[in-house]
């Protein structure tokens, strides 16, 4: 672990992996340190009798403009290109269509005030003023898409991410995770490999890591932002700035839980049921995606935090779903997997979000020190964060500024 690398990352996610391939294109020597035994971070596939299943990112977001959707033509992956359940396909169990259609104009309505107005705070919660009967919606709404509620939430933050958003969303049957770990099959990483401490010297960086010492003259960390608040990776105090930063866009937290449907028939496929749309407290289930005998549930923000401190995912699921379809769906449900991004040791969470006044914190972070430290990830993307592309794009950005700066490739 001695060999002195052009380029040393850390972490195998998907900026890690975006960043490594645009090097690794470019002739420089790399390695990529990974804590976990496997590549992905915040995406994974697993199977579940056959099926791939995602416990981490499982749309393409903005999938027209995604530069995944063109890795997985690439890299031999099949996208969906149907529309999402959500919004047009909701099932009517506790949400009749007039009540479906009076929650998506207080959305819609909640957005519009995101894009147009000019509040005294930076606090999302701050312009929920007016709309008391669909507050519980509009929370659980912001637990899906952010991970956190409105109270924790930046307005300016949330503005450029809609902002961006091109509403196209696409999935991959074989799952999103297989594809970052195919992305990043080829390139030389070393699973199982913790990086502890980078320091500075004169000329050269020292990556201290749990199978010893790396000499570098340049690192791109992309480790969560949760990790680096938290001082698992111990950086010169020059850039105590981003670390700071770091704080400033904690993770939020959405979890997955997947069962097996038995007798699936009577189960309208590709379809999408919320199990209480008058509650903060719920979550929105996905049922028989791509026609599989799979139910997918979703829960995010501070339910799914009390979940894993404390109660079981897998019963409140089964709870919501019993009340949504009936006592008899209980014996046809066999708990397949769940996620606990809060409780992964290499993850701390599952997406970032910047808290009110902070959203210049993302440049912050992104900002490279000295040209010798650079920082990517989800969270460093000015409009696409929380997602595995806004991942990608940094992870280029970062490459391509080293190229740039110290090697004259444009």
């Amino acid at each position: 672990m001695s060999d002195e690398y052009d380029v040393v990352i850390i972490g195998a996610g998907a900026a890690g992996i975006a960043a490594a391939r645009t090097l690794s294109a470019a002739g420089l020597s790399l390695l990529i340190l990974e804590a976990n035994h496997r590549i992905g971070g915040r995406a994974h596939t697993v199977t579940c009798e056959g099926w791939p299943i995602d416990l981490g990112c499982g749309w393409l977001h903005s999938a027209d403009r995604n530069p995944w959707t063109v890795l997985a033509g690439t890299l031999g992956f099949d996208v969906d290109r149907s529309p999402p359940p959500w919004g047009h396909r909701f099932l009517e169990l506790g949400f009749p269509t007039s009540e479906q259609h009076a929650a998506r104009a207080a959305l819609e309505a909640f957005d519009g005030q995101v894009l147009s107005s000019q509040p005294a705070t930076d606090r999302a919660a701050d312009l929920l003023r007016g709309t008391q009967t669909w507050l519980p919606f509009l929370e659980a709404y912001s637990s899906y898409v952010n991970g956190a509620q409105l109270s924790e939430m930046s307005i300016a933050d949330y503005r450029a991410y809609i902002t961006a958003d091109t509403r196209t969303n696409w999935r991959m049957p074989q799952g999103y995770g297989a594809l970052i770990e195919a992305a990043g099959r080829a390139l030389p990483v070393r699973l199982g490999i913790a990086a502890t401490a980078i320091e500075a010297h004169e000329r050269r960086l020292s990556v201290l890591t749990t199978a010893g010492r790396i000499e570098t003259p340049r690192v791109i960390i992309t480790i969560s932002t949760g990790l680096l608040a938290s001082g698992a990776l111990r950086l010169p105090c020059a850039v105590d700035d981003r670390i700071d930063a770091a704080g400033r866009l904690p993770l939020g937290l959405a979890d997955k839980v997947w069962f097996h449907l038995d007798a699936p028939d009577g189960f309208e496929p590709d379809t999408q049921a919320i199990g209480n749309p008058h509650r903060t407290r719920t979550g929105s289930y996905q049922i028989r995606p791509f026609g599989r005998p799979l139910i997918e549930g979703f829960v995010g923000g501070a339910a799914a935090r009390d979940l894993e401190d404390g109660d079981d995912l897998a019963d409140f699921a089964i709870l919501e779903l019993v009340g949504l379809f009936g006592a008899d769906i209980k014996r046809r449900l066999r708990l397949a997997t769940c996620s606990r991004w809060g409780r992964d040791p290499f993850a701390r969470g599952a997406y970032s979000h910047a808290l009110p006044g902070c959203s210049g914190s993302r440049a912050m972070l992104a900002a490279p020190w000295e040209d010798r430290i650079y920082f990517a990830g989800e969270a460093c993307a000015p409009t696409d964060y929380s997602t595995a592309h806004g991942a990608y794009a940094s992870g280029v950005a970062a490459a391509q500024l080293i190229l740039d700066r110290q090697f004259g490739r444009a």
